[in-house]
């Protein structure tokens, strides 16, 4: 892991805001992630997961929503490492234009108590200031994150006048 600390420190120097998100999503993992957050994520930063405010969601996935402070970094991308088994995270566009920073990708993740997998894109923006995130908003195919924890059942769907059974 040492060689993953080495964006860390040309982060810190730099203060460059691409250098800051790739450091820290290189070192996201649920035993790297303190670190980097500690380092690389303002003390009041913004955390947006997925949507800003859904109950029913964060029933299934904790910490979806709109959150701040530089705790619910450590803690979302721990229990992303503790949910599931990270087979793949693959960043393949990362773009920066003054403070804002966009990440384009895809991960493949295996639930860990119903082993289902599932690839998805991924989109981040992010705000950096100073040489820390101040702001992150994460998207992925959030009916397949959710769906990767079901276990039995199937959902009866009404749309455009017709149901359909889902699962």
């Amino acid at each position: 892991m040492t060689e993953s600390l080495d964006p860390i420190a040309k982060a810190l120097q730099s203060k460059n805001p691409r250098d800051v998100v790739h450091a820290f999503l290189l070192n996201s993992g649920k035993d790297t992630v303190q670190h980097a957050a500690e380092a690389l994520v303002a003390e009041d930063a913004i955390y947006i997961s997925l949507n800003f405010d859904n109950p029913e969601l964060a029933q299934i996935e904790p910490w979806t929503g709109r959150r701040q402070g530089r705790q619910i970094y450590i803690d979302t991308f721990s229990n992303v490492g503790t949910y599931w088994e990270v087979n793949a995270f693959e960043i393949t566009d990362l773009i920066a234009e003054g403070e804002k920073v966009a990440v384009f990708g895809s991960f493949t993740y295996t639930s860990v108590e119903v082993g289902h997998q599932f690839t998805s894109p991924f989109s981040i923006k992010c705000i950096v200031q100073n040489g820390q995130i101040v702001f992150f908003q994460f998207m992925e195919d959030t009916y397949a994150s959710a769906r990767s924890f079901r276990k039995q059942g199937t959902w009866e769907i009404q749309n455009n006048g017709r149901s359909l059974i889902v699962g």
